[in-house]
């Protein structure tokens, strides 16, 4: 009992960390049909903001086990990582609308040039980023099986996240006006809403959430300029299991990728569990292509 219990604790941590990430590139890729290849190189620019404010704030802040410099740490990342990505949008993005391919090879391009910049500041080998004092340790349950609160916290942050989404979509204009572009662009332009400026804002928000999943991941393993590479192709797979740009899908297919990674990981090794989810992934696609929630509209 304890096995399977800690085996979804994994599960949903690791589904947590997946959503976080994939966030973003959900809204991004559902609203403009953009495959951003840099979304990877923003969670890297979060990672690296916690390890700036860790150097420069910690000791001003009550030194590092007080954790406020990480506190703070995690909206400055949500807004220099958006602050780029609307750069991005705007001198960027915005001119290949329509030409994919063309889209994500000049993303490819940016996140090679942000990984490059990354080495020349920060250099090529990996740097940690110390834990708060209260984020050390975790939760006894008991026959040796222990919760590490990093983990917890992560879970928390995320929930977080998915609340203020929500609200932000449903209990706000901007985010009404993002749901009226994605559901039909030309019917939400002839209505007065500016497309153009709804996607530099979306944009932004992915990459600003992007920058948060960053300091979510410094807390958890060294962090370097290729940070973000290895969390990319699960964020791809999370966003086209869950349909493309649905929040609710979004969240299951996040939490269903991690369960089943852990849970298959256990009778075999980490490379082939997570060919096995990717084969599960196929045959659910080939039997609803548009993923677990899909856009209802009339015929």
């Amino acid at each position: 009992m304890e096995v399977l219990a800690l085996q979804i604790f994994n599960g949903l941590s690791l589904g947590s960390i997946l959503l976080l990430v994939s966030l973003g590139l959900a809204f991004a890729f559902g609203l403009m049909n953009v495959i951003n290849m840099a979304h990877g190189e923003f969670i890297m620019i979060g990672a690296y903001m916690a390890f700036i404010f860790q150097q420069l704030f910690a000791t001003a802040l009550g030194g590092v086990d007080a954790g406020v410099w990480f506190l703070l740490a995690i909206p400055a990342a949500f807004l220099f990582a958006g602050a780029l990505g609307a750069l991005m949008e705007v001198t960027l993005i915005r001119h290949l609308y329509g030409r994919p391919l063309d889209t994500l090879l000049a993303t490819w391009g940016v996140g090679l040039v942000l990984q490059q910049a990354a080495r020349s500041i920060f250099g090529a080998p990996n740097v940690n980023v110390s834990s708060p004092a209260w984020l050390v340790g975790g939760f006894d349950m008991g026959s040796g099986m222990l919760l590490p609160y990093k983990r917890i916290f992560i879970i928390g942050l995320v929930v977080v996240a998915v609340i203020a989404i929500y609200l932000h979509l449903n209990r706000t204009a901007s985010g009404r006006r993002l749901r009226a572009v994605m559901q039909n662009r030309q019917m939400a332009s002839c209505l007065g809403v500016q497309s153009r400026r709804v996607d530099a804002m979306t944009f932004a928000l992915g990459t600003g959430l992007a920058g948060v999943a960053g300091c979510a991941l410094a807390l958890i393993g060294p962090i370097g300029p290729s940070l973000g590479t290895f969390y990319i192709v699960d964020a791809f797979m999370v966003v086209v299991l869950g349909g493309v740009g649905r929040l609710p899908g979004t969240v299951l297919a996040a939490l269903l990728i991690g369960l089943a990674n852990t849970t298959l990981e256990l009778g075999t090794t980490a490379t082939v569990g997570k060919v096995l989810v990717l084969l599960l992934i196929i045959v659910f696609l080939q039997w609803k292509p548009a993923g677990l929630v899909s856009l209802q509209s009339r015929a």
